[in-house]
């Protein structure tokens, strides 16, 4: 599968999150003078902004990513409390919140001039569920955890997931065979014994394995080998995706912790690191949970990483966002698409204004009439799609000695014409599915009346044109195997 179809697959991927819900405030102003009264610089204050922070902010990347989410945590009972539940309800999150009485929710207030932040002021105590609510929270994780795709656990060390609770959460979600993400920011990995995946950035991972790493140094991948197979022998941890900032991911899998696999940053202006963690924790988990290998979902979630630091704040990066990144990447991007990547490609094209073409054969032996009905196509349409039956489509048509060519020879074929944009291989007898998946503006091919072409007819109905096209006489494939016969 493409990474596009992984994208496509997150509106369908239910997530839970466990973890330390925070409120984020932003104090935003400009600074012109510095104070008579002190060395301080005078902040003039303009407007302010709250959003959800800590597991909170890895919700809100999920959100604009399509994703169903649930959390499972809980808050103080107080107004940032309250302000936290209101914006819990504004994402359209499902939530299971635990009110911790006396225990104030976390509120981290960043003052920001222009690109700058000034000061950053916390209003936190370090909290614990109480021992008599964890049975209850444990329940809560049971009713909600059988329908969900993966479980992210973000762990900012404030008492939430502690050292007692979190190995039983695993534990849970072993018995529901479930997939466990966690973010860490604890040297104690005692706490995350037996989860599937672990995500420390350099930082952590060198705190942890009591070694101060460098990615510059010639056997700085080694040294992340040797050190990661010791936590997965010592913790059972499935493997561990390693964040090196401006030096991109690495990861190392417990089955095979002597291969590595490392891909490069792609960020490109930096304005602010804040929330990057858990938008690459977000982006991770969910192409994990869409069934994403972890080295592509290792892709999207450095493209997803990479929007958001040039964007002032703790932000997210939209579905819409990631599949234009994700684009821009693809410096030569293969013609031959599948269904699911053409319906985001194409609707793309036609929000630019372009008029979409489709065709469709089994393009065995190409030849002058093939030609002929291709350049007659791309007259009426801005971009031209090519349906290909696939192999087995053509023998059901054409019987079992056909096709003389494989579906890639010819799909290949077709994609290095510049007529052509992109080329589809579908496996129906017709291709009415494919045009009620990518729905082109036109349709054009030869042979056919109206009356014998349901394609055609769906695709009138639907507010689409059809063309019949001229056809040479004497081009068939049929004819030139004759020939070739003898």
């Amino acid at each position: 599968m493409t990474l596009f179809s992984f994208i496509q697959k997150f509106s369908k991927t239910k997530i839970l999150c466990i973890g330390d819900i925070m409120l984020d405030h932003f104090m935003y102003g400009s600074v012109s003078r510095i104070s008579p009264e002190a060395p301080v610089p005078i902040f003039h204050f303009s407007h302010e902004k709250q959003m959800l922070g800590g597991v909170g902010n890895v919700i809100s990347n999920l959100r604009a990513l399509n994703c169903h989410v649930t959390f499972l945590g809980g808050i103080g009972d107080d107004e940032s409390g309250k302000k936290v539940s209101e914006l819990l309800s504004e994402t359209m999150c499902h939530s299971k919140l635990l009110k911790l009485k006396n225990v104030p929710t976390i509120c981290k207030t960043r003052f920001i001039a222009g690109h700058n932040h000034l000061l950053r002021a916390d209003f936190e105590e370090k909290v614990s569920i109480p021992q008599t609510l964890i049975p209850r929270l444990l329940k809560l994780l049971r009713q909600v955890i059988p329908s969900m795709d993966i479980v992210l656990l973000s762990d900012y060390d404030k008492g939430i997931l502690s050292d007692e609770l979190t190995p039983q959460i695993i534990q849970v979600c072993h018995e529901f065979h479930k997939p466990v993400l966690v973010d860490p920011k604890t040297t104690n990995y005692n706490r995350y014994y037996g989860a599937t995946l672990v995500k420390p950035n350099l930082k952590e991972f060198s705190a942890v394995v009591g070694e101060n790493l460098n990615p510059k140094d010639k056997d700085f991948l080694e040294k992340v080998k040797t050190n990661a197979s010791a936590l997965f022998k010592k913790f059972q941890i499935g493997g561990i995706v390693l964040t090196l900032s401006e030096h991109g991911m690495v990861y190392i899998d417990a089955k095979e912790p002597k291969s590595i696999i490392q891909i490069p940053t792609k960020a490109r202006e930096v304005y602010d690191v804040s929330g990057a963690g858990d938008t690459s924790l977000a982006v991770l988990g969910a192409a994990i949970g869409a069934g994403a290998p972890v080295k592509d979902a290792m892709k999207l979630a450095n493209l997803a990483s990479g929007i958001v630091v040039g964007k002032l704040g703790t932000a997210t990066a939209s579905i819409q966002e990631l599949t234009d990144r994700l684009n821009e990447t693809l410096e030569q991007p293969s013609k031959i698409i599948t269904k699911t990547q053409a319906k985001t490609l194409l609707a793309d094209l036609k929000a630019k204004g372009k008029k979409i073409g489709f065709t469709n054969g089994c393009f065995d032996l190409l030849h002058l009439g093939h030609l002929s009905s291709l350049k007659q196509a791309k007259e009426h349409c801005d971009v031209l799609v090519v349906g290909v039956n696939s192999d087995a489509s053509v023998k059901r048509y054409k019987g079992p000695n056909r096709p003389i060519q494989n579906q890639e020879t010819r799909a290949n074929i077709l994609a290095a014409l510049e007529i052509v944009d992109y080329v589809i291989i579908f496996d129906e007898d017709t291709a009415l599915p494919l045009i009620q998946e990518i729905r082109p503006d036109i349709i054009a091919k030869e042979g056919y009346t109206l009356d014998m072409w349901p394609e055609a007819q769906w695709l009138i109905k639907n507010g689409g044109e059809a063309v019949v096209l001229k056809r040479i006489d004497g081009q068939s494939t049929t004819s030139q195997i004759e020939r070739m016969k003898g």
